[in-house]
């Protein structure tokens, strides 16, 4: 209709170049519905990702069902990521930070990222990681070695995955569409 805004595109947003390794990711989650970024002209694809955008980005990637909710204190039903929350911990995919709480603007770390997208999938690895900062047996040393052998991550040099780092939104739009779209 006339007058109606534009559709969004990642060439939308002034802090996504075209060069950007994170581009088609952002691309394709605008196009998907996974997100609308951070405002009208930004995705922020440096900001740190948190445990809410985390599992509301899987959640909308892998269609997810709303209808679980969560009794997590500080998940209100009215927030953005609740329908996301409910799904994930129904699901297995996340058990919360507490038996009360979720930690929603918590950060998300690259470990707790390839964890939920593995476990929402049931994916098992086939071998061990091969990064040194993956300690055998940490929860999360199945989902990066399974994410590491589909490409979904190749991790941050140096033989390391940076498990502890903080995971940013260009970072899980990538993991995301490697493993959707970029194949």
């Amino acid at each position: 209709a006339a007058g109606s805004p534009e559709p969004k595109t990642a060439s939308s947003f002034t802090d996504v170049p075209a060069s950007a390794y994170y581009a088609k990711a952002v691309a394709w989650a605008i196009e998907n519905g996974i997100t609308n970024g951070m405002t009208e002209t930004t995705f922020a694809p440096d900001a740190t990702c948190t445990r809410g955008q985390g599992v509301t980005f899987l959640y909308r990637a892998l269609k997810g069902s709303a209808g679980a909710t969560s009794s997590f204190v500080d998940v209100p039903t009215n927030a953005f990521y609740a329908d996301a929350v409910g799904w994930a911990v129904s699901g297995k995919v996340t058990d919360g930070t507490s038996n009360t709480t979720f930690s929603p603007d918590a950060t998300c770390t690259r470990a707790q990222a390839v964890t939920f997208l593995a476990r929402a999938l049931k994916a098992k690895a086939a071998s061990a990681a091969e990064f040194s900062d993956v300690p055998t047996g940490s929860y999360f040393a199945d989902a990066v070695a399974w994410a590491a052998a589909n490409g979904v991550t190749e991790g941050i040099g140096g033989g390391l995955f940076g498990s502890d780092n903080d995971c940013t939104r260009g970072q899980i739009v990538t993991f995301l569409w490697r493993l959707y779209a970029s194949k």
